[in-house]
């Protein structure tokens, strides 16, 4: 059994019949408490968690992904399989970190002034980070401290130096996930809500709601104003949790923007932190991109913006938290560096307590530290793979501007938000995932659509172009430019019933009908 046709067999169980009888064509997703969802069945003996279906993972985003892993392209073996084009990677400068481990041998052998320091590496240590080198070796001068002082000196070049960072502030996690669930911990109780400006990062649904049972209502962004946070988009959002009888925390931004691929503007974020001290609420910044703003204007982080606006207003400075990981500017999702920087004392305590949970492991902590230690290199790397990113990013706008397809005008992040509403039959959420499915299926390209990202307008989609070579990111140029061509030729739209990804492969079969189109879009 193919893997939607497991994941419809779940969905079924949960629809109501209104969902059957009459769908939303048009209207965004709605929300759905984390809190009320149903189980799956009756097992006494496991906990609510593990029985709940309220994951996110049937999301389109996520289905996808598990897609495109049944039939990955490979330009030898699999010259027909699905590219992707759904996962926000930075494979662009994997070269320059190599030349510098090539370059520094001794630290990938874990050599220190000499000697082997491979034991004190694998003995367990503490959460707080590597204090048994500060205890054991003061030669070695691995202290948490040092590890955090570098991290927060990274941090703070990416920004042009223009925000001080202080490193005692500052809590490792296991990466950006940890990072942005662990403040979500700190700062509210479960059935209590976040504001989150739309479209956002279709995971969010998983990682701020899954466990912490926190609510997420979407603040609605419209094209009309390239989808720019305003006053009275947070204030509507604000009341639609009134109404919901939500408390609201605090809103979540990501910085620059994931799926957008901008960086908000001073007019935004004045209008953010105008609007949470009004409400005397939480701030959490996501600002994982911002070392990948390849072009002007130059990238702001909201706290230096709030200490600019109000110099002596330390009650909101700690009520703004930052997350930032080196998954996207140095492209090591793999290694789980991430970290909170927060002036709330109770939020840094806490947060490092939970830490234990969400461990950087010493090895990494000890390589990292080494690496961004060489401020000559961390500086070169940054602007080379700024220049990188610039340069691919202009390879797929342009691309797509052949076939007739416009993107968002962007800056920052490692994709682009495309608009391909005058290829929808209609203009509803209906019609945008049998675009998508047949882009999956049959042009063989992995992108997300708008939905999972909560937009409230049918026909924008996200599409990555780092985490591929050249070469694949032209293939898949020419796949969706021929796709069009195909429709202005009145081949668009044949054989909809049929199982599609078949089509492009003997190894996968999945029946994406509209049944489960329309459960997609009431998760």
């Amino acid at each position: 059994m193919c893997i939607i046709d497991a994941s419809l067999q779940i969905l079924l169980r949960h629809r109501s019949p209104s969902e059957s009888e009459n769908p939303s064509s048009l209207s965004p997703p709605k929300i759905v408490r984390s809190r009320e969802t149903s189980c799956l069945g009756t097992y006494e003996m496991l906990s609510r968690k593990a029985t709940c279906h309220s994951h996110g993972q049937d999301s389109s985003y996520f289905l996808g992904l598990q897609e495109y892993e049944q039939n990955p392209y490979h330009e030898v073996h699999n010259p027909s399989g699905i590219i992707q084009m759904g996962l926000a990677e930075n494979q662009l400068s994997f070269d320059l970190i190599e030349s510098w481990l090539s370059r520094n041998s001794d630290r990938t052998n874990f050599i220190e002034n000499g000697r082997s320091i491979f034991r004190d590496l694998a003995l367990f240590q503490d959460y707080h980070g590597l204090p048994a080198f500060k205890k054991t070796d003061e030669n070695l001068n691995l202290a948490v401290n040092i590890n955090s002082q570098v991290l927060a000196e990274f941090v703070e070049e990416i920004r042009g130096n223009n925000v001080r960072f202080d490193p005692n502030k500052l809590v490792l996690t296991a990466g950006a996930t940890s990072a942005n669930e662990t403040l979500i911990f700190c700062l509210a109780e479960p059935g209590e809500a976040f504001l989150v400006p739309t479209p956002y990062y279709p995971g969010f649904d998983r990682d701020l709601k899954w466990r912490t049972e926190v609510e997420i209502v979407p603040v609605h962004c419209s094209s009309l104003n390239h989808f720019r946070l305003t006053k009275s988009a947070l204030e509507e959002a604000y009341q639609q949790a009134q109404k919901l009888k939500l408390k609201v925390k605090g809103v979540l931004i990501t910085n620059p923007s994931n799926p957008l691929g901008t960086i908000m503007t001073k007019d935004e974020l004045h209008h953010l932190i105008t609007f949470v001290v009004a409400k005397e609420i939480h701030i959490i910044s996501d600002e994982i991109y911002s070392g990948t703003v390849f072009d002007s204007p130059s990238f702001t982080s909201v706290i230096a913006a709030a200490k600019n606006k109000y110099p002596k207003d330390t009650t909101l400075w700690s009520r703004i938290h930052i997350v930032y990981s080196l998954s996207k500017d140095l492209g090591l999702p793999g290694f789980r560096v991430g970290m909170i920087y927060s002036n709330n004392e109770v939020v840094i305590s806490a947060a490092t307590k939970m830490s234990s949970f969400g461990l950087v492991s010493s090895q990494t902590q000890y390589l990292i530290s080494k690496i961004l230690g060489d401020r000559k290199f961390t500086k070169s790397y940054i602007k080379e793979n700024q220049k990188r990113v610039k340069k691919r990013h202009e390879m797929l706008v342009l691309g797509l501007k052949k076939a007739g397809i416009r993107c968002l005008k962007s800056n920052a992040g490692l994709f682009c938000w495309v608009d391909m509403r005058h290829l929808l039959r209609t203009n509803t959420f209906d019609a945008e995932m049998e675009l998508w499915k047949k882009i999956v299926c049959e042009v063989g390209l992995n992108i997300s659509p708008g939905s999972s990202c909560h937009c409230s307008e049918p026909g924008w989609f996200r599409v990555c172009f780092s985490n591929m070579s050249k070469e694949t990111l032209n293939l898949s140029i020419q796949r969706i430019k021929a796709f069009v061509d195909s429709i202005n030729g009145g081949r668009y739209g044949q054989n909809d019933e049929r199982s599609l990804c078949s089509s492009r492969s003997k190894k996968v079969t999945c029946y994406m009908g509209f049944i489960i189109v329309k459960i997609c879009l009431s998760t």
